[in-house]
């Protein structure tokens, strides 16, 4: 019996591929930008190096998955001083936490149209919350070299402080230099691999 369960298991992990279109994402094609509360306008910035890989089950959206990292030190801002200070333990302490990550553990229909709730665990500076996702599909399309490709959207917002970024300057007349709520936009295309 235990025998038999251990071919069974190893029948379904060998199908897995036969179902399963393992996506990389494009970086030329594709953007990981934040933007943040400074005073009283909003600073933008990005992640100049970043990688992921989706594995799409195009019939069964639920059985697919999504791993992304990003290089924190990557960080830029376009401000020389601010993107160092960026780097050291006031914030992402990049060299002590050299990624940020995201490891998708479920995938569900949103309700809305090309709209999935993307649940997973996402890992900065050493810390990892279950956080779940609005991913909007921008479907799938053959580019005029015949690679095929997927494109994802997400916009949404994290406290920095839940992952350990505490560093802020209080204000002489109240309130704080930077705000706590970070708005992340993140738009992917992605090749599917040959």
């Amino acid at each position: 019996m235990r025998l038999k369960s251990f071919f069974a298991a190893l029948f379904a992990i060998a199908a897995l591929p036969l179902f399963a279109d393992t996506y990389t994402v494009d970086k030329t094609h594709s953007e990981a930008t934040f933007q943040v509360r400074h005073l009283v306008s909003r600073v933008s910035g990005k992640f100049d190096d970043f990688d992921g890989t989706f594995n799409i089950d195009p019939k069964k959206p639920s059985a697919s998955n999504v791993a992304f990292t990003i290089k924190a030190a990557s960080v830029n801002t376009g401000v020389k001083d601010r993107d160092a200070h960026l780097r050291t333990a006031d914030f992402f302490d990049a060299e002590k936490y050299p990624e940020i990550t995201f490891q998708s553990t479920s995938i569900k229909p949103s309700g809305k149209k090309d709209i999935y709730d993307v649940t997973g665990n996402l890992t900065m500076r050493g810390v990892t919350k279950k956080v779940t996702f609005p991913v909007t599909f921008l479907g799938f399309v053959k580019d005029p070299w015949g690679n095929d490709k997927a494109g994802f959207s997400l916009q949404t917002k994290v406290n920095r402080k839940d992952y350990g970024i505490n560093w802020n300057k209080a204000l002489d007349n109240g309130g704080v230099l930077v705000s706590e709520d970070v708005d992340i936009a993140v738009n992917l295309e992605a090749q599917k691999a040959k």
